[in-house]
Order: C-alpha cells, then structure tokens, then sequence
C-alpha cells in the first residue's frame, strides 16, 4: 500500500510522519514534492538551495518516484504538503495511491506558521489546494478519504490512530505511539530549520491551550481558510 497523507504545514505532519515509520512494514518519505516546488516558484524558503540540491526537482521525475514501492517495505508513507502540488504539477499519479488528509484549525496554523516566518499568505497553508485534493482522490477512488484531525490526535492517539489504520485497511501496530527523540533517516534536510519541537519528541504532546490572539491581518487568513477546514472537519474520523 502506498498512503499519500495530505497536510498543511504547521500540523502535526511530521509527528504523525513518525508514528507511522515505527511500523516494521513501513517507509517514509517526507515531502517528495518540495525541491520540486522551491525549483519552479523560485521561493527563498529556509535552505532554499540545500533542498533543491538534496531532493528531486523535476516534478514528473517525483511522481514516478511515488508510485514506487521502496524494497523490503509493504507501506510506503507519503507525507505531502497540499501547496507543494502548483497546478502545473500533473496529478495523474494520484490514481496509483490510497489517500487520507490531516487538518488543523486555521487560527492555530496561522499563529504556528507567522512564529517561524515573517509573511503568511493564505495559499501558503494550503486549505484550498487540500479541498481540490480531497475532491479529486474522493472522485478517484469512488470513496470518501480518510480525514483526521490534528486537534483529535493529542486527545486519543492510540483510538484516532486505530479509526485511521481501520479506514486505511491497516491493522494498527501499538508502536505507533511512540518513537526515539532525535532525528529520524525520513526527515527531510530541512528539519534542522522546522522540526526541532518533533526532535526532541518521543510520543504525541498533550493537548494545546488556546491559540495566542492573532493580529487582524493574521485573523483575516485564518477566516479565509476556515470554510476549506470545516468542510473537511465534517468528515474526520
């Protein structure tokens, strides 16, 4: 089985990234599509070059990457961020894979993101792009995908992890719960800038406190974004 996880950033991505790669039948890749996306926007992301040069920056080159079942493994976990797919990007590929999404809150993606960089912009989060996802793996399968939400997890690893595996067709393994601090071989090179909270990490944090209050600018993109969440939101697991 090939799971293409599709997530904003700021999310809990990389921790449910993780959780998965615990799995003795599982590999992980973290986010095929973003040395192909820095590559074509141009985006001066941390690491900019160091990513481009480290990853696959022909994004059909990646695609055909994903399709393709890493030896010795009966899972092949993708962790995608939805606003790495441009719409250059062809998504025929997409055929060939089981997908389920993660969401998160707008509010608290937006206060997450705006605390590692110094502009947010609505289409960097990726809520539109995620419902065109959902829609087109829903019409592809003939199926309603697997949603899960970031605000469950804290909660109830092991039982949203358990609906997840279910819906997936997975049985779930108790490792998944948790995992040895420092770095992972499935994180990507840029986890040295985004990861160090997941790092240092050996299971799911606790649930959060309530989001700082954000600016009006910042509450703005959270309010665009919500109607995209909440669609989803209907649907979690």
């Amino acid at each position: 089985m090939i799971i293409a996880m599709w997530s904003g950033p700021r999310n809990l991505s990389t921790a449910l990234m993780r959780s998965f790669a615990q799995r003795a039948d599982t590999a992980a890749w973290d986010e095929p599509f973003y040395a192909a996306y820095l590559k074509t926007t141009g985006l001066q992301h941390p690491m900019y070059a160091e990513v481009i040069a480290s990853g696959i920056s022909d994004p059909h080159e990646v695609a055909r990457a994903c399709l393709q079942m890493p030896d010795g493994a009966q899972v092949f976990y993708q962790k995608h961020m939805t606003h790495h797919m441009l719409p250059e990007i062809g998504l025929d590929w997409m055929d060939g894979v089981t997908h389920a999404f993660l969401i998160r809150a707008p509010e608290r993606v937006v206060a997450s993101y705006a605390a590692r960089r110094e502009e947010v912009a609505l289409d960097d989060l990726g809520y539109g792009r995620q419902a065109e996802l959902f829609d087109r793996a829903a019409q592809c399968s003939g199926m309603t995908p697997p949603v899960i939400d970031a605000e469950a997890v804290p909660a109830d690893p092991a039982g949203v992890l358990r609906r997840l595996c279910a819906a997936l067709g997975l049985v779930f393994d108790p490792r998944m719960l948790a995992w040895p601090s420092g770095p992972r071989p499935s994180d990507g090179l840029w986890s040295a800038h985004w990861y160090a909270a997941v790092t240092a990490s050996t299971h799911f944090a606790p649930p959060e406190p309530a989001p700082p209050p954000l600016s009006d600018p910042m509450r703005a993109i959270a309010e665009a974004a919500r109607p995209d969440y909440d669609r989803l939101r209907a649907l979690a697991l």
